[in-house]
């Protein structure tokens, strides 16, 4: 979800903030690249129908070493292996160059991943984690794109690529609405608790129209039992006395053998996405929210907010 996604999360390439976070040095080394490579690696294998001890043997090597290479334990990733495993499950090369991009930073620190350096600006790292989670946690600036009506999101993606067609726009927008099922499905859908401060309400996205129907829909969708939006008003003044910026917390159900995937800190800027899993800054970023929680408007008090804001748009029509 955007901090995800002012622009998309991920998408946004070319908006810059003032301040860059400077690359971390105390995090222990980040397990993000290898747990994206594996789900990517586990998602083209199962859309093959072959199972892991057939795939292994078609790339010559042993069943246990793909299977840590999908579950992201894997301590040492060979390229070949990598580009095998792509020829063989018939990935693209957007999505070949992209695993290797993410093979090759699987043992850095605190990942710091810019755009296009080694992974391709059209392949969206941060999707991957995003549609593992079970729970995310954010404050936003912007409409959250698991969020984005149509037309609030077709603005943004048309602002980041202005010489698009318009074919490619709509594939995009229409990526956009396919990943929002992560939290409107019947079967277990995520849980989001945002948080989006006032700007979001005021700053005009498109058209007086458009913030009408995705000020509803926002309200419409904190109605669920899995969504809470709620809006820190301008008189909260700066509750951490600085400014965090946009974050969302990404959270893991626990897999078969009840253990948990590591949470991880997505921050999103103007040149790319800091992946923080240390347990100190994931505490950190969980304090952030709780006190920003504290002062911002409760749900119901929210919700009458977006409603409210809706109208005064409509009749601006």
């Amino acid at each position: 979800m955007s901090t995800n996604d002012s622009a998309t999360t991920g998408e946004r390439k070319s908006k810059a903030r003032s301040k860059q976070p400077a690359k971390p040095t105390a995090e222990v080394g980040s397990t993000v690249p290898r747990r994206q490579l594996g789900r990517h690696l586990r998602e083209l294998r199962q859309q093959t129908g072959m199972s892991i001890a057939e795939v292994a043997k078609l790339i010559e090597r042993g069943a246990t070493t793909l299977q840590r290479l999908e579950a992201g334990t894997a301590d040492r990733i060979r390229l070949w292996d990598i580009e095998a495993l792509c020829r063989v499950l018939g990935a693209d090369e957007t999505t070949t160059d992209a695993l290797k991009g993410l093979a090759q930073q699987g043992n850095t620190e605190s990942w710091w991943h810019e755009y296009g350096d080694l992974i391709p600006k059209d392949f969206d790292v941060y999707i991957g984690l995003e549609s593992a989670a079970s729970k995310l946690t954010s404050f936003q600036e912007l409409v959250p794109g698991l969020f984005q009506t149509p037309g609030y999101a077709e603005t943004l993606i048309r602002a980041v690529f202005p010489e698009e067609p318009s074919s490619e726009i709509t594939r995009r927008v229409e990526m956009r609405m396919h990943r929002q099922r992560l939290i409107t499905r019947k079967g277990r859908p995520a849980a989001v608790d945002v948080i989006l401060d006032e700007s979001v309400l005021r700053r005009m996205v498109g058209s007086p129209r458009i913030m009408a129907d995705q000020l509803r829909h926002l309200a419409d969708l904190s109605t669920k039992p899995n969504i809470t939006v709620r809006v820190l008003p301008y008189v909260a003044g700066v509750p951490l006395g600085d400014l965090t910026g946009p974050f969302t917390i990404v959270d893991f159900a626990p897999d078969a053998k009840g253990k948990h995937e590591p949470s991880v800190v997505y921050v999103e800027n103007f040149t790319g996405a800091m992946y923080l899993e240390g347990l100190g800054s994931v505490s950190r970023y969980r304090a952030a929210h709780e006190t920003i929680g504290r002062v911002a408007l409760g749900a119901q008090p929210s919700r009458d907010l977006l409603r409210r804001a809706a109208r005064e748009y409509e009749r601006e029509r």
